[in-house]
């Protein structure tokens, strides 16, 4: 099996932080699908500020911060889940839904600033789309939910945020921006490949 570290490694350190968070979100009765689905409206509220505005720099440094509290918004909705007896159907449903959904409210925008190549960025947002499909996948083949990287929800925040940042902050557009796009692509097209590897070797481990 590959093993690819990702940012997604460090998530448990992460959730600890957020804990007392999380217990003060539970104690004031805030479930884990509403959590879920203020993660999803922030996102499509940032993306959209830069779909209207692609000309000006803020809405992209808007962006980078978004993608933080989302990541901070997932992390909780997910303890308040499995720690505060929250965890439901259609719970799994919205969380890889919404991700999805999320993703793709705040990446694809990237398509409309001035110096990208539209056709990358929407092939970057599909195969992150696909990224998360080969990992439900996996549950329904008889592995657990896949979360292989190297380039998993976490790192593609942590790259979409870099870009959105430095852009934002003035340097314009060009040759590597297209560097980046395609590196990102071809290592979303690593991660589908490596949480089908991974998934198909989980299933034929369990095999007698």
């Amino acid at each position: 099996m590959v093993r690819a570290m990702t940012i997604y490694d460090i998530k448990p350190q992460f959730q600890n932080l957020l804990r007392p968070v999380c217990r003060g979100l539970a104690g004031a009765g805030v479930t884990a699908n509403q959590v879920t689905l203020a993660a999803m409206a922030l996102s499509f509220a940032a993306g959209s500020l830069v779909a209207w505005m692609p000309e000006k720099r803020w809405p992209l440094l808007v962006i980078p911060a978004v993608l933080f509290v989302r990541m901070a918004l997932n992390a909780i909705d997910g303890m308040l889940a499995r720690e505060h007896g929250m965890k439901s159907a259609f719970g799994g449903f919205l969380n890889e839904l919404t991700d999805v959904f999320s993703d793709a409210a705040l990446y694809a925008p990237l398509a409309l600033v001035a110096g990208f190549h539209g056709w990358l960025v929407l092939i970057a947002v599909f195969l992150a789309a696909m990224t998360e499909m080969t990992g439900v996948v996996a549950v329904q083949v008889g592995a657990s939910r896949r979360y292989d990287g190297p380039m998993g929800k976490s790192d593609r925040a942590f790259v979409f945020g870099v870009i959105y940042f430095v852009i934002g902050c003035g340097l314009r557009p060009g040759i590597w921006t297209d560097i980046a796009l395609g590196v990102v692509i071809a290592l979303l097209t690593f991660t589908i490949a490596n949480r089908m590897r991974s998934g198909l070797k989980e299933v034929l481990a369990k095999k007698p």
